[in-house]
């Protein structure tokens, strides 16, 4: 980092992360007091371990109280599974992985054509995986600042028996009393990092030294322009007729399905560096790196109400 950036990051202060960390602990622990079969959505991404992370100081490494859940769609990003894996087993917890291929032989996923993006179709999996071991809340990792139908979710965010969530219904959430009242067949999402930022997550990241799957920091990758993204070649993204293939420095804010999720051109390798790059970023990480969020401004906020994270 040249003196710039250590001046930056010498006068920014993270003392906030304190009651950041101090409210995720207390909503950790409150799920696990208040539902009979909890679980954690892990996929091995930034946020999700920035959540293990604040588990395992709530409860103690070897000793977190519900399982780890993963839905994998079969086109996950390998450094970030093969990372998911050993962290799980770094801490002694469950971890619990269904695949959208599984829901395809079953015949309950059905895509339009082969190369169609399966991101889509993780809310089936999800919704099975949920029957199938009678979840009753489901912790998530999203944030409020990654997308405008996210920032309307509470932090205990009601589910009905078909899965869906229902906007103009949430109740109000004062004093940090949360909502429990289910009825058969309803569950919750709750998502203990609402209150964070991309910045504030990355800040945690330095601080708790927490080690991240190597994607997330610079590395050169085969990549084509397209509509202003950046689309990393590989088996499942081809460059396309005319589509100029180049090899930049770039790095990945979010990590999700191949199909889908694109990189940004970065040299940042620390979680320091990229603080200072967050700072001057004026695009969210999911508008600056996701094409299934492109398809129109509801996008999100329909896949959430079919049963999506």
């Amino acid at each position: 980092m040249n003196a710039t950036t250590q001046t930056e990051l010498h006068t920014l202060s993270n003392s906030h992360l304190d009651a950041l960390e101090e409210e995720t602990i207390f909503i950790l622990r409150e799920v696990a007091a208040a539902f009979e079969r909890p679980t954690l959505l892990f996929s091995g991404g930034k946020d999700s371990l920035v959540m293990l992370k604040c588990a395992e100081k709530a409860f103690g490494a070897g000793r977190i109280p519900y399982p780890l859940l993963m839905i994998d769609t079969g086109h996950n990003f390998t450094e970030v599974t093969d990372f998911r894996d050993s962290r799980a087993k770094e801490l002694g917890a469950e971890l619990i992985v269904r695949s959208v291929e599984d829901s395809m032989k079953k015949g309950t996923v059905r895509l339009a054509h082969p190369g169609e993006s399966r991101n889509v179709h993780q809310s089936v999996t999800l919704l099975e995986a949920i029957e199938e071991f009678r979840f009753d809340a489901l912790i998530g990792g999203a944030r409020r600042d990654e997308e405008k139908a996210r920032a309307k979710e509470r932090i205990f965010s009601h589910r009905d028996s078909f899965g869906q969530w229902q906007p103009k219904a949430q109740r109000p959430e004062l004093w940090k009393l949360f909502n429990h009242k289910l009825q058969p067949g309803e569950h919750f999402r709750v998502f203990p990092i609402s209150n964070w930022t991309e910045l504030d997550v990355w800040q945690y990241i330095a601080r708790e030294r927490i080690a991240l799957p190597s994607i997330y920091y610079t590395h050169k990758r085969e990549v084509v322009d397209r509509r202003g993204l950046l689309v990393p070649v590989t088996e499942l993204t081809q460059p396309k007729d005319g589509e100029e293939v180049v090899v930049r420095d770039v790095r990945f804010r979010t990590v999700g399905d191949i199909t889908c999720t694109c990189p940004v051109e970065s040299t940042a390798s620390t979680p320091e560096q990229i603080v200072i790059e967050t700072l001057a970023a004026d695009v969210s990480e999911r508008g600056a790196t996701r094409m299934d969020d492109k398809t129109s401004e509801a996008s999100m906020e329909k896949r959430k109400k079919d049963g999506y994270f």
